[in-house]
């Protein structure tokens, strides 16, 4: 009988230890689990989801029926392995010495290392079924949790401590949720990341990184020959052309080429039915962020904005294209001067426009030129020299050899880059 009820006590002591895995694996699942899977496999009808959705909205009872269970399960466990020495090597302070370690190193490896382990390992597995004996749980010990919380709502008070607001503490900033794109990198199409993360950074680039500068605009001067500025409308790569009078300085308005192309036809283009299909110049402050502006074309349906700086000046000009191919990347139909000559030589190096946007650099060749600074190529060699280069003058630009193959007019015309073997692209590799 007493060799009976010795081995019962063992059975009711490993018992005790799974429970009390069994609420440590759960409370670290719980916890672990990640906020917005939950949310989006409760939304698809998953009813363990769903059941833990509902129980991680009352964080506070949960964890209470969770530690509830769990301290009345080890104090068990506690008073049971005592009982066990004593019956087993008789009473002795030694002997409830040695069992309460035993008993420590029993519960740290198989009700909580290992048990959180798991729990934090795989979380969706253990908390799904964890939910159906917790729910229960919650509801009979509802009462005691209740008075605890009594006491524990009471030293928060007096520690002036505030609860966040449900749901406030999964909330994301721009910078966690970039972080989260980024590291889901293989969880997604390559293109479908990829225009993720350029619609993420359009608050960290401005229409100065993506403008045409002043001095690439392609415009017609109204005072020009008729025949001039027939020529110039049927033979555009744009659908919209800035007009000035006289110079730059003087802007009258954006043609919308549509518009006139009946009058390509007539004998002689009239300059003042050109005026009357003009509309009036958008201008658009330097330093504008790119999602700003996206938003702003939207609001006031333009498709064109012309940059100007403090002073009125004008910078460049940017279109709405300009912007979407930040985000989803070149278009087709893209006219050949817009982002700067680029051509792939024979022996594989670049040939490359002083006026090439830096930024269209790396994303074609897959470089890292900084653009906190200069926007062209010409700039960037510009400010790395000092002063005007002469050709066949060589520099690094980081890792990457760049070769001065022309200067022209006080900046450089044409320059020569030479691609590290790791910086070929699968986009490199095919041009």
């Amino acid at each position: 009988m007493d060799s009976f009820s010795t081995q019962t006590l063992f059975i009711a002591l490993a018992v005790l230890l799974l429970i009390s895995a069994f609420f440590s694996a759960s409370e670290t699942a719980l916890m672990a689990i990640n906020r917005y899977r939950l949310r989006h496999a409760a939304e698809s009808g998953v009813r363990g989801a769903i059941r833990a959705q509902a129980l991680l909205n009352q964080t506070d009872k949960l964890l209470g029926v969770i530690l509830l269970g769990n301290n009345l399960v080890n104090s068990a466990s506690g008073t049971l392995s005592a009982v066990l020495a004593i019956r087993l090597f008789g009473d002795g302070e030694l002997v409830l010495f040695v069992a309460t370690l035993l008993l420590t190193f029993l519960i740290l490896v198989f009700s909580e290392v290992t048990p959180k382990v798991l729990g934090a390992s795989f979380p969706e597995r253990i908390a799904y079924p964890a939910t159906l004996l917790l729910k229960p749980l919650l509801r009979l010990a509802y009462p005691v949790v209740w008075f605890v919380n009594l006491f524990v709502q009471g030293i928060l008070r007096l520690l002036r401590i505030r609860r966040p607001e449900p749901g406030q503490g999964n909330s994301l900033g721009l910078e966690e949720l970039r972080t989260i794109v980024l590291e889901s990198s293989g969880r997604m199409p390559r293109e479908h990341h990829r225009i993720l993360v350029n619609l993420l950074e359009l608050e960290d680039i401005t229409v100065d990184d993506v403008m045409t500068p002043r001095n690439q605009i392609e415009a017609i001067d109204i005072e020009d020959d008729p025949e001039r500025l027939r020529q110039q409308i049927a033979t555009s790569h744009h659908t919209r052309l800035v007009v000035q009078q006289g110079s730059p300085d003087n802007l009258l308005g954006v043609l919308h080429v549509r518009r006139v192309l009946h009058a390509l036809t007539g004998e002689q283009l009239d300059p003042e039915m050109l005026k009357e299909n003009l509309e009036a110049p958008y201008f658009v402050p330097a330093g504008t962020p790119l999602f700003t502006q996206l938003r702003n074309f939207q609001r006031a349906r333009r498709r064109l904005a012309l940059v100007v700086d403090e002073y009125g000046e004008l910078l460049g000009l940017v279109t709405l294209e300009d912007l979407l191919e930040e985000m989803v990347g070149e278009f087709t139909t893209q006219a050949p001067s817009d982002m700067g000559y680029l051509r792939r030589d024979a022996d594989g190096s670049w040939l490359a426009e002083g006026s090439v946007l830096l930024r269209h650099l790396n994303r074609k060749l897959g470089l890292d030129l900084p653009l906190d600074g200069p926007k062209t190529l010409n700039g960037l060699l510009l400010e790395q020299f000092e002063d005007i280069p002469e050709a066949g003058v060589s520099i690094k630009l980081g890792d990457v050899p760049v070769e001065i193959v022309q200067t022209q007019d006080r900046a450089v015309k044409m320059a020569r880059i030479l691609l590290p073997e790791r910086k070929a692209t699968p986009e490199n590799r095919s041009t």
